[in-house]
C-alpha cells in the first residue's frame, strides 16, 4: 500500500490539483483592488513551476517513441 501512496501516477494527481488550485487563487486574487502584485508574481511563479513538475512527470509516464 506505500507504493501507492508514493506512486509517480498519485504525484501527478496532487501536482494537477495544486496547479488548480493555485488557478482559482490567483484569480480571486485579481479581483481584489488594489491586486497585492508582489503575492501575484509568487504565485505565478509557482504556478509555472507546478507546470514544469507536471510536464516531466508525464513525459516519465508516458514516453514518446521514437518514429
Amino acid at each position: 500500500m506505500d507504493t501507492n501512496l508514493h506512486s509517480p501516477e498519485r504525484r501527478l494527481i496532487e501536482l494537477r490539483m495544486e496547479h488548480a488550485d493555485l488557478d482559482a487563487l490567483i484569480d480571486g486574487a485579481a479581483r481584489q483592488v488594489p491586486a497585492d502584485e508582489l503575492m501575484m508574481r509568487r504565485l505565478k511563479k509557482r504556478r509555472l513551476a507546478l507546470r514544469d513538475q507536471i510536464a516531466r512527470l508525464e513525459r516519465v509516464l508516458d514516453p514518446k517513441e521514437p518514429a
